[in-house]
């Protein structure tokens, strides 16, 4: 059995106590895919494109078809035109609408030049039925940590003046507070207080999702719940100062968003890695 933290609510009639009678948009999230333009190559000894084609077939079984699927940065890893491109033509095969974020992994230019023009703005509002989806650039050029930009923060001020009462979710790559990992907590939002005091203001946000960190976490702060996604590769062992590989396997977030702002929300896992996996440690 794929492991899963939540109930599935899309094929569990169990989980019927906790919906309500409007029909929800479904999202699927898809995270940190560290593609290469070259299929040969291996991240940490895994074949990133084996690892995502398990991590759909998955999601193909359990949530599908999604109304549409958040790509939340990482999308390759040696930032080669060739690896946006397969991701391009095999997503549009999947005739589900998709949007991207840029990750710290990312080129922007090549991101936007051949899977999604749209990224290409640093704030964007894409509608969901009744919901707002904030898609969120925290990107420095050629830095692994992450900033939110003014124009970012006044955009979201702007939003949360003129949303009326649409409820929201906010993506973006990077983490906005510590996670408890020495290492890669040197790779957040390095303005994620500021962000996080203009989130708050918003009552309507239900959740702020981000991917980076290669796991599964929830936190609050400030009102705002916080969630991070798994990998669809390799995970980073959680607690750990050091670069660490987590055992755990493939995984990705599934969403349901309902007309009256209620959010229903989940991780499912492969049963195992397409390869062995080797817990190497020294980074990537």
């Amino acid at each position: 059995m794929a492991e899963t933290d939540a109930p599935n609510a899309w094929d569990d009639s169990s989980s019927q106590d906790l919906r309500t009678t409007a029909a929800p948009f479904r999202l699927l999230q898809l995270t940190d895919l560290h593609l290469f333009g070259v299929s040969e190559r291996r991240l940490l000894g895994q074949d990133t494109q084996r690892t995502l084609e398990s991590v759909l077939a998955l999601a193909q079984a359990r949530h599908w078809p999604p109304d549409a699927i958040v790509l939340s940065g990482d999308l390759v890893h040696d930032t080669e035109p060739a690896a946006y491109r397969f991701l391009r033509e095999r997503f549009s095969g999947l005739g589900v609408p998709y949007h991207c974020i840029p990750g710290n992994h990312d080129r922007l230019d090549l991101l936007v030049g051949h899977l999604d023009a749209s990224a290409v703005s640093g704030l964007r509002v894409v509608a969901a039925d009744a919901w707002d989806l904030l898609l969120l650039d925290s990107t420095i050029p050629n830095e692994a940590g992450g900033h939110l930009s003014d124009s970012v923060l006044a955009g979201l001020a702007a939003h949360r003046r003129a949303a009326g009462e649409r409820p929201t979710l906010v993506f973006l790559h990077h983490h906005l507070q510590p996670l408890g990992s020495r290492w890669i907590d040197t790779m957040q939002v390095d303005n994620g207080a500021a962000a996080l005091a203009e989130l708050a203001q918003n009552p309507r946000i239900r959740a702020v999702i981000c991917g980076h960190v290669h796991q599964d976490a929830e936190q609050h702060a400030r009102g705002l719940r916080l969630l991070a996604t798994p990998s669809t590769c390799v995970q980073f062992l959680p607690g750990s100062d050091d670069f660490a590989l987590d055992s755990r396997t493939p995984g990705y977030r599934w969403l349901e968003l309902y007309p009256d702002g209620h959010l229903e929300t989940g991780i499912v896992r492969t049963d195992a890695y397409p390869e062995p996996l080797t817990l190497v440690t020294g980074g990537y």
